[in-house]
């Protein structure tokens, strides 16, 4: 059973919450690491704390939701080893596991509805990541993390 760490800001709180029940029934444990309500409150203090276990290995994957999902990802990818990918269509959700093993997904909860939300989040959790020649590009996009070493 994969684990997973879920958080949203009040523009996403919605959404967050309609997504769990789905990810129970996908075999995920989960954390909500908040908010619990729709009170205001700022993104990047979510998004840190989602990226921050993610990256550190407490979490295998972590998704990520505000109103456009942009800030999200901003906070997000600014982690080594993180590769969060904002998906709102299937066909993003899909090739973001497929060919860049996202490990954190990002949407916005002002931009999609719940259902299409549900299929996004099904197609992400459920499609592997292809490696091969996609597992090199990942390496050098570590690489580019690495602030010892130099990118060409």
């Amino acid at each position: 059973m994969q684990s997973l760490i879920i958080g949203s800001d009040h523009a996403g709180y919605l959404l967050k919450e309609a997504i769990k029940p789905l990810l129970s029934e996908l075999d995920y444990t989960i954390e909500d690491a908040g908010p619990h309500d729709e009170e205001s409150v700022d993104y990047p203090d979510f998004g840190n704390h989602v990226s921050r276990m993610v990256a550190g290995g407490k979490f295998d994957r972590g998704i990520l939701i505000c109103g456009t999902g942009i800030g999200m990802s901003m906070v997000a990818n600014r982690y080594p080893e993180i590769r969060a990918a904002l998906c709102n269509d299937l066909f993003s959700a899909i090739m973001s596991r497929r060919h860049n093993d996202a490990n954190i997904l990002v949407m916005g909860g002002r931009v999609i509805g719940i259902e299409l939300a549900k299929e996004i989040v099904r197609a992400w959790a459920t499609t592997p990541f292809e490696g091969g020649r996609h597992a090199d590009r990942i390496e050098k996009f570590s690489k580019c993390q690495r602030s010892d070493q130099k990118t060409e």
